[in-house]
């Protein structure tokens, strides 16, 4: 069981934000054959490796969700970054916040900095190559308006790994699992910053077990429906510090409803077609 991918680019191919081309979109005309560049939000675009990990609809959602409750943050810490998705998201809907972005995997850290140089990221967007568990790669001292993670959801040996390496760290918790990820976010939220994060339905109990660990409280959850009428797969979580919630609030979440992907038909929601134009695509 893996990720559930979303090609936004086989559907909004040619499609481009009014405005300036991005300074480096000559690189469009370099794409190794291993490689493609697609859009993922407004006239951004995202190098990707053709047979290794590839951008999901969970990246769009984290990055819609958390920015939807945090319009105004000015520094935002993006944990497990990979290839960049998320936090180049969450960069279009931020025109003016600075971006710190953590990510172990060599090869997904030069594809995110290829992207970030391609979309004009580079005076506002810092990429870190490393484990973001470890104390050096971002010093206790940093806080942050917005933490956003999509997380591996799978312990190892629980699943299919995948026939790629960038594949298995992304799906398989190779490096810390989700309750390394809440631990990370309370320790770098300022006051008042919020942490937004996916994770799977039928795993929630992992989530809420390990935001007890912590100094975090679930302030809200959205259910993820991918197909009309199912069950959900995934859920969208946002979370603060404790101390900064009134206390008659710090054991309460609010439960949104379902957010539906796609129709029974299997035609765009309109939900979802909401979501996408909020990160620069037409409905």
């Amino acid at each position: 069981m893996g990720r559930w991918e979303f090609d936004m680019d086989s559907h909004f191919k040619g499609w481009a934000k009014p405005g300036p081309v991005p300074p480096g979109a000559a690189l469009r005309t370099d794409v190794p054959d291993d490689e493609t560049l697609d859009a993922i939000s407004g006239h951004f675009r995202i190098f990707q490796l053709r047979k290794g990990h590839r951008f999901s609809t969970d990246d769009v959602l984290t990055a819609w969700y958390g920015t939807s409750w945090a319009p105004s943050a000015r520094v935002v810490l993006d944990l497990g970054s990979g290839i960049g998705s998320v936090g180049m998201i969450a960069a279009w809907r931020l025109p003016g916040a600075r971006f710190v972005t953590v990510e172990a995997q060599e090869e997904s850290v030069r594809l995110a900095r290829k992207s970030a140089a391609y979309n004009g990221l580079a005076d506002r967007y810092e990429i870190r190559h490393g484990d973001f568990r470890d104390e050096g790669v971002v010093p206790s001292s940093e806080r942050f308006d917005l933490v956003l993670g999509s997380p591996p959801y799978f312990p190892p040996g629980t699943g299919i790994e995948g026939d790629h390496p960038q594949k298995i760290a992304c799906r398989f918790e190779m490096r810390g699992d989700i309750g390394d990820y809440c631990s990370a976010a309370a320790r770098h939220l300022g006051a008042g910053g919020v942490f937004a994060c996916v994770f799977p339905e039928d795993q929630r109990g992992r989530l809420e077990a390990s935001v007890l660990r912590t100094s975090l409280c679930v302030v809200r959850r959205r259910p993820v429906v991918f197909r009309e009428g199912e069950e959900p797969l995934v859920t969208l979580f946002l979370m603060m510090r404790c101390q900064d919630l009134p206390e008659g609030f710090r054991a309460q979440t609010w439960v949104e409803p379902p957010l539906v992907i796609r129709t029974q038909t299997g035609a765009v929601h309109p939900e979802y077609a909401a979501v996408k134009l909020a990160i620069g695509f037409p409905p």
